[in-house]
């Protein structure tokens, strides 16, 4: 077999297998999976059917190679994939555990692509059922992220290009602000959906204040639903 039909039948493998999520978001209550629930996993198919992947990191583009460990001599022996390098800055860390962090996470994304896991959208997880009818397209602009509309922080996706602490505080000053603006809890899970690329970078470059922000998004939340319930009920 050529590398590519053994890695489409490594794919086909992993996805008969019962892989369990151990990554919770629980605000938004959705569940991911992290790179531990399934490398050992793809670890024991690649034994199986003959390959081998090895992540590599450059100072621009982190690699995934996955050979062929016993090809013929007229087949393509490997196939690559690649993703953009990214940093990290997180609080109280080494420079040497924000690479490491950065690493964990590039890694994790390879192998999602790599072996084509699906995991449920987690803007699914935050919409209602009827938001799938309205749902609004992606915003063109390769330096804006989030869904177009209400809500929309206006923002870079990341501060890579730019100043790490003024970003921070333009998604910071935004996120509260929206927050004190919600009059029911509808709004409080709209902003989350519409900024949740945001918020991810959030996670890696400020924890601590990634865990403040889902605190205040609960608290108003909470708060919400509170006022609506007592409403219904007089």
């Amino acid at each position: 077999m050529s590398v590519y039909k053994k890695l489409q039948e490594a794919r086909i493998l992993l996805q008969n297998t019962s892989l369990k999520k151990s990554g919770k978001n629980k605000f938004a209550g959705f569940e991911y999976f992290e790179l531990g629930d399934f490398l050992p996993e793809i670890q024991k198919i690649f034994s199986k059917v003959g390959l081998c992947g090895t992540v590599s990191f450059g100072t621009e583009i982190a690699t995934l190679t996955i050979v062929d460990t016993d090809p013929k001599n007229d087949q393509v022996n490997h196939v690559i994939f690649t993703s953009p390098m990214s940093s990290a800055e997180l609080k109280g860390c080494h420079a040497i555990q924000n690479l490491g962090a950065v690493q964990t996470y590039l890694r994790r994304y390879l192998w999602v692509a790599a072996m084509e896991i699906v995991e449920h959208d987690a803007l699914d997880a935050v919409a209602g059922k009827d938001d799938s009818k309205k749902a609004e397209p992606t915003v063109e602009s390769p330096r804006i992220v989030g869904l177009k509309g209400e809500w929309q922080i206006n923002a870079p996706a990341d501060p890579l290009g730019g100043n790490l602490a003024e970003w921070l505080s333009l998604i910071k000053d935004s996120t509260f602000m929206f927050l004190d603006m919600c009059n029911k809890p509808e709004d409080v899970l709209m902003i989350f959906r519409k900024n949740k690329v945001l918020f991810d970078t959030v996670k890696i470059t400020d924890p601590e204040f990634f865990k403040v922000m889902m605190e205040r998004f609960t608290e108003v939340k909470t708060k919400l639903e509170k006022e609506k319930q007592d409403g219904t009920s007089i």
